[in-house]
C-alpha cells in the first residue's frame, strides 16, 4: 500500500503537458563526461569498460538529500546504513560487499581509518564537492588494498576561467542551519580555489529505546575548508597543491554526555610534466589524516596518518595507451589503545593498457603490492568491449581484488568485558580476496540510455568475529555475491527521467545466510523538469527486507521514501530552493535499535553564476 500511495503523485506529474526545453537536452548530453577513476586515465564515460556513475555539481544540488552518503545510496548497486542522527556512523554497501570494501579518494588521495578500517562519510559535506566518480566492482589492480567492492572519488569544488564566486545559506527541520561559499577560477597559467562551509543541527534521538541521559537529541556540527593552487609554468608542465579539511563533533548515546570529535583531512602536492607529446609524467606526494576523539563514557582517541608517494606515467603509442606507475603508502596509528604494532608500509608497482581497434576496446591492468604486515599480493583485471552499432555496445570483464585487515582486526589488545566475554585481535589474519566477473549491455540513442549489468563476485577469507565468550576476528569463510542491475536515464519532452533496479543475492556460502543489512531488491525512480526559472525533481526510493545480523534472526522490514526538490531562479545568478525528505513520514529502520529521520524540510538561497 505504501508503494501505491507514493506512486500516485508521480503518475500525476508525468501526465502533465510535455514542454520542449533546451536545458533537458543539455543535461542528457552531460551524461557522457570525461572520467579518470575507472582507468586512472582520462576517458569518455561511454568508452569506459567498468560499471560507473558520475555525479556533477548540478546533480548534487538537485538531489533530494542533505548528505553525500544519502546521495550515493540512491545510485545503482549501493545501499546505505546509519546508526541514527546526522554525524553518526554510516556505511555503504556496494553490490552486496561489506562497508569496509569501499575505497574513498579525495582529489586522488586515499582517505579513511586504518584502525576501524572504514570511511567517515559524515565528514564529507556536499558543499565541498564539485564532482563524484563512482566505480562499482573490484579495482585493486588500479588502487591496491580495500577497493574490493568499489571506489568513490570526490573532487572538491573548482572551476575554470574568470574568478567565480558561489554562496549558499539555508535552514530546516531539527534546528538545522548551513552556510557555504567560495571562489575559484584560472588566469595567466594559475588555477585556484578556496571554499568553506559550516553545518549545524540539533538532530534527533538516535536510539529507538533510550532512558536517562540517552533520551535526548543527538546533534552534529561540522566546519570544513578546501583549496587548490596550481601553476602551469610552461605548456604541458604544471605544479600545484590541494587541501581538504573537515572537523565535526557529533553526540551519541552510550550512557553519559557522549561526543565524538572527528577530523578528516588530506593534502597533496603534484608535478605534472608532458615530457613528449606521447608521454606525461605525474608525481604526487601527500598525506591524509583520520583523527577521532571520544569523550564521556569512553575517553579514547584514534589517529590514522597515511603518507602517499606516487609516480604515474601515461604513454600513448600506436597500439594504445600504457599506464606505468609506482607507489608507496606509509600508514601509522597513534591511539589510547595499546596496539602491538602501530605502523605498516606498502610498496606497489602497476601496469595498464588501453587499446581499441574499430568496434573493439580492451583494457588490461596488473598490480603488485608488497605489504610489511602480510606479504605480497598480485591483482589483475581484463575487460573487453564491442560496439555493435551507434546505439548498442556490450562489455565483459574479470578482475581480482583484496582487502587488508585493519589494525583493530589484527592488534586489538585483550579486553575482558565481564559477563559479555572477552575480545582481542588476531595477528594471523589473511587479507580478504575477491574474484569478480561481470557483463554489461548498453543502449544509447542520444535520448534514452539503458544499461543491464550482471555480476558474480566470490570473496574468500571473509573476516568476521568468531563469536562465543572468547571472541576474536577470524577468516570465517566465503561469500558469493551475484546480482543484476538495470539503469535508465532519458528524456521525454522536457522531463528528465532516471531509474534503477537492483536484484542481488549477497550470501555467506558457508552458512547459506544472507549478509547482514543487505536487501535482495532495491532501487529508485526520479523525474524532474526545468522550465524557464523553475526547476523541480521528485525521487522515489524503495528497498526490500534485510537482516540485521549474520544469523538472519533479526529481520528489518522493507521501506519506501519519497523526496521532493524545487528551485526558482529569480535573477540570472540567484535562486531559492527547498527540499522535503520522507514526504509521507514513513517509519523505517536501517539498523536495529537506531532511529531514522521522519518528514523533514530544508529551504535556502543560492548564488551560483551561470
Amino acid at each position: 500500500m505504501q508503494s501505491q500511495s507514493c506512486m500516485k503523485p508521480l503518475a500525476a506529474i508525468i501526465s502533465l503537458l510535455f514542454i520542449v526545453d533546451a536545458n533537458a537536452a543539455e543535461r542528457l548530453a552531460a551524461l557522457d563526461p570525461v572520467v579518470v577513476t575507472a582507468s586512472r586515465q582520462e576517458m569518455k564515460a561511454s568508452e569506459v569498460l567498468s560499471d560507473i556513475t558520475v555525479l556533477e555539481r548540478e546533480d548534487l544540488e538537485r538531489a533530494g538529500q542533505s548528505t553525500l552518503e544519502e546521495v550515493l545510496a540512491r545510485q545503482p548497486g549501493i545501499e546505505f546504513m546509519s546508526n541514527g542522527s546526522n554525524g553518526a556512523t554510516t556505511s555503504l554497501y556496494f553490490r552486496g560487499t561489506n562497508s569496509k570494501h569501499v575505497l574513498l579518494l579525495i582529489d586522488g588521495m586515499r582517505v579513511g581509518s586504518v584502525t576501524a578500517g572504514d570511511v567517515s562519510w559524515s565528514r564529507l559535506p556536499l558543499a565541498q564537492v564539485e564532482r563524484v566518480e563512482i566505480v562499482r566492482g573490484p579495482a585493486s589492480s588500479l588502487y591496491g588494498a580495500d577497493a574490493l567492492g568499489g571506489v568513490v572519488q570526490v573532487f572538491t569544488r573548482q572551476s575554470e576561467g574568470p574568478a567565480r564566486f558561489f554562496g549558499e545559506a539555508g535552514a530546516g527541520s531539527y534546528d538545522t542551519y548551513s552556510t557555504s561559499g567560495g571562489v575559484s577560477g584560472s588566469q595567466d597559467g594559475w588555477r585556484y580555489a578556496l571554499n568553506a562551509s559550516t553545518y549545524r543541527t540539533r538532530g534527533f534521538n538516535s536510539k529507538l529505546r533510550t532512558t536517562g541521559k540517552d533520551n535526548d537529541r543527538d546533534g552534529f556540527e561540522n566546519n570544513s575548508v578546501s583549496g587548490r593552487i596550481a601553476y602551469e609554468f610552461a605548456k604541458g608542465h604544471e605544479a600545484g597543491a590541494q587541501v581538504f579539511y573537515s572537523d565535526g563533533e557529533s553526540k551519541y548515546d552510550a550512557g553519559k554526555d557522549d561526543r565524538n570529535q572527528l577530523t578528516v583531512s588530506s593534502f597533496n602536492t603534484f608535478l605534472r610534466n608532458r615530457i613528449t607529446q606521447q608521454w606525461t609524467s605525474t608525481l604526487t606526494v601527500g598525506q591524509s589524516v583520520d583523527d577521532s576523539r571520544n569523550t564521556g563514557t569512553y575517553n579514547t582517541s584514534y589517529k590514522t596518518e597515511q603518507t602517499q608517494y606516487a609516480w604515474q606515467n601515461d604513454v600513448k603509442t600506436g597500439i594504445g595507451t600504457f599506464l606505468l606507475g609506482a607507489e608507496r603508502l606509509d600508514q601509522t596509528v597513534s591511539a589510547t589503545t595499546a596496539y602491538q604494532l602501530t605502523s605498516r608500509t606498502n610498496d606497489s608497482a602497476q601496469i595498464g593498457w588501453l587499446g581499441n581497434y574499430q568496434a573493439h576496446r580492451l583494457q588490461l591492468n596488473a598490480r603488485y603490492d608488497d605489504n610489511s604486515q602480510f606479504g605480497d599480493k598480485a591483482t589483475g583485471s581484463a575487460a573487453y568491449g564491442y560496439k555493435f552499432d551507434k546505439n548498442w555496445r556490450a562489455n565483459v570483464s574479470y578482475g581480482t581484488a583484496f582487502r587488508a585487515p585493519s589494525f583493530n582486526d589484527l592488534y586489538w589488545p585483550f579486553a575482558d568485558y565481564g559477563a559479555w566475554g572477552t575480545y582481542q585481535g588476531n595477528p594471523n589474519l589473511q587479507p580478504e580476496f575477491a574474484h569478480n566477473r561481470e557483463a554489461v549491455l548498453h543502449y544509447d540513442n542520444g535520448q534514452h540510455r539503458v544499461s543491464v549489468t550482471w555480476f558474480l563476485n566470490r570473496v574468500q577469507n571473509l573476516i568476521a568475529s568468531s563469536g562465543g565468550f572468547n571472541a576474536m576476528p577470524v577468516n570465517v569463510g566465503n561469500a558469493r555475491l551475484e546480482g543484476i542491475g538495470i539503469n535508465y536515464a532519458g528524456r521525454v519532452g522536457s522531463f528528465i527521467l532516471e531509474a534503477n533496479y537492483n536484484h542481488q543475492d549477497p550470501r555467506n556460502t558457508d552458512t547459506d545466510k544472507l549478509l547482514a543489512r543487505r536487501a535482495r531488491n532495491f532501487g529508485s525512480v526520479a523525474v524532474g523538469q526545468a522550465i524557464g526559472p523553475w526547476d523541480w525533481r521528485m525521487e522515489y526510493q524503495a528497498s526490500g527486507y534485510r537482516f540485521d545480523e549474520a544469523l538472519n534472526n533479526v529481520k528489518l522490514d522493507g521501506y519506501a521514501l519519497l523526496n521532493l526538490y524545487g528551485a526558482y531562479r529569480f535573477t540570472r545568478d540567484w535562486s531559492v530552493f527547498a527540499r522535503i525528505n520522507n514526504l509521507f513520514d514513513r517509519d523505517y529502520v536501517l539498523a536495529d535499535g537506531f532511529a531514522t529521520p521522519g518528514v523533514n524540510a530544508f529551504i535556502g538561497i543560492r548564488y551560483a553564476p551561470k
